[in-house]
């Protein structure tokens, strides 16, 4: 994708992620971000109910486009309540609700990224750091894909 400054076809470097600030008026250019990764998770508190909620995602070649995609594995939240409701064939294990999201190839994940919030923490290798540890907020939305670093 032209806004993450990585070329995403096959041939070329890492497997990984692109993040990458939405434009916002008065927001200071930053440079797009790539994080080498095969597997991760991202997780968040929501902002009403304060309970955890965890997306499981994978990245993977689709050889009809010659390019790399997103592909959601799992979704989990503790709990239920207020625009949360987990989809009718999630199962309840220790608390949490899993389930299989209905979008199973998102092309791009829009995260909305504010200062009233608790920033989304990026999970890889057992280990949770939050997105400002890869990339500042501008308080608006940062794009998320999958693509390949430019090195081979």
């Amino acid at each position: 994708m032209a806004w993450c400054n990585q070329p995403c076809g096959l041939s070329v470097g890492l497997t990984g992620v692109c993040l990458a600030l939405l434009g916002a008026v008065g927001s200071t250019a930053v440079e797009p971000v790539f994080i080498p990764v095969q597997q991760f998770t991202l997780a968040w508190i929501h902002t009403i109910e304060k309970v955890r909620w965890e997306e499981d995602y994978a990245i993977a070649n689709d050889t009809l486009a010659n390019d790399l995609v997103l592909k959601a594995i799992e979704a989990r939240v503790r709990g239920s309540g207020a625009g949360m409701e987990p989809p009718p064939d999630a199962q309840l294990n220790n608390g949490w609700y899993a389930y299989k999201p209905l979008i199973s190839q998102p092309e791009v994940l829009r995260l909305t990224r504010s200062s009233f919030a608790a920033d989304y923490e990026f999970c890889s290798s057992g280990s949770c750091r939050p997105m400002s540890d890869f990339l500042p907020s501008n308080g608006g939305i940062t794009l998320l894909t999958a693509c390949r670093s430019n090195r081979p």
